[in-house]
């Protein structure tokens, strides 16, 4: 994976903060920094590596969980986007022969997609990649930095799941 020293700084969201903010405020920015470095990252590799987009990999990796296939509304759902989003991917998809799209029988709206053995094989060559990269990202944190991490984390998923 390439890296490029400049992409902290512009994506560096805690330099608008103030030492009056709230602590809730800083905590949110640290949270939304840290997703951002790691997603452009992930994006730029995805990109150089496999002439692919985030998006896509992440609708692939949907379908290489569930090998029957998944509605295109429940492929919404998991990778939380609009339907439109996914069928524009599902088209290019198909195109590449990566997956198959077929209508359920009892309902000609619902379209059902899984991959093709081809678009298994590129999945399984980029999630691979994927892991190692994510590994670099954040191996170098020890076994119970991660621990407290997830942690606090969990206690913040909570508070959230709460609202």
């Amino acid at each position: 994976m390439t890296s490029n020293k400049n992409t902290g700084a512009s994506s560096d969201l805690e330099t608008r903060l103030i030492e009056q903010d709230h602590h809730s405020i800083k905590l949110w920015l640290r949270l939304l920094t840290c997703s951002s470095l790691i997603e452009r990252k992930l994006r730029t590799a995805l990109r150089e590596e496999f002439n692919t987009t985030l998006p896509r990999f992440d609708f692939l990796a949907q379908l290489d969980r569930v090998p029957e296939g998944l509605s295109m509304g429940e492929l919404s759902n998991r990778m939380m986007v609009s339907g439109g989003n996914v069928s524009g991917i599902a088209g290019q998809l198909v195109k590449e022969g990566l997956i198959s799209r077929r209508a359920v029988p009892e309902n000609r709206r619902t379209f059902i997609v899984k991959l093709s053995p081809k678009g298994r094989r590129f999945f399984q060559k980029m999630a691979v990649s994927h892991e190692q990269w994510v590994i670099s990202l954040l191996g170098e944190l020890s076994m119970e930095d991660v621990n407290q991490i997830m942690g606090l984390l969990g206690k913040v998923k909570a508070t959230l799941g709460q609202n």
